[in-house]
């Protein structure tokens, strides 16, 4: 399948089978996450894997958007680790680790895994539930696993602005 068209058709799954995700297909999955671009390389992403049904109780504190999925990807910035911009002092870790996340819900999709992407959640509270070093900041939560027979895009996902309306040319 052409890029493009995979970016189309994958969809935010919010209903997963109760199937675990094969070693090798969630290695690929991460993988895709390890060789995303990173300003300056920093590679400022920290990821935690959760598949354990005491993890997946602590997440259900911290979010009630958990899906039931098999696994949970907590992906984190390491503020120390993100290339600064110098003239406003814009720690861009955060943005590293969105193109981390994006790539990594590709790999997925690709595999015939499905996720959605979770930023509604209790930062503090998986702070202290994962016991998370004071310079990770969660950024988000991507819930995965392989998607029940009846899950279907939202309504609203194919619902696009025209090109017309967010990109801009200056004059040729």
């Amino acid at each position: 399948m052409e890029l493009l068209e995979l970016m189309k058709e994958r969809y935010s799954v919010r209903k997963f089978k109760e199937r675990e995700i094969e070693k090798e297909k969630l290695e690929k999955i991460l993988e895709a996450g390890r060789v995303a671009p990173t300003a300056c390389n920093n590679q400022p992403q920290r990821i935690l894997v959760l598949r354990e049904k005491e993890s997946m109780e602590k997440m259900k504190k911290c979010t009630p958007f958990t899906f039931d999925a098999p696994v949970i990807l907590l992906i984190c910035a390491d503020k120390d680790k993100g290339w600064i911009r110098k003239y406003d002092g814009e720690n861009h870790a955060k943005i590293d680790v969105s193109i981390v996340t994006t790539q990594m819900m590709l790999e997925a999709y690709n595999n015939g895994i499905g996720s959605t992407w979770v930023c509604h959640f209790d930062p503090k509270k998986i702070k202290e539930e994962f016991n998370i070093p004071h310079n990770f900041e969660p950024i988000n939560i991507l819930p995965i696993g392989y998607p029940n027979k009846d899950s279907m895009p939202n309504p609203m996902h194919q619902k696009r602005l025209d090109l017309s309306e967010i990109v801009f040319y200056e004059k040729y």
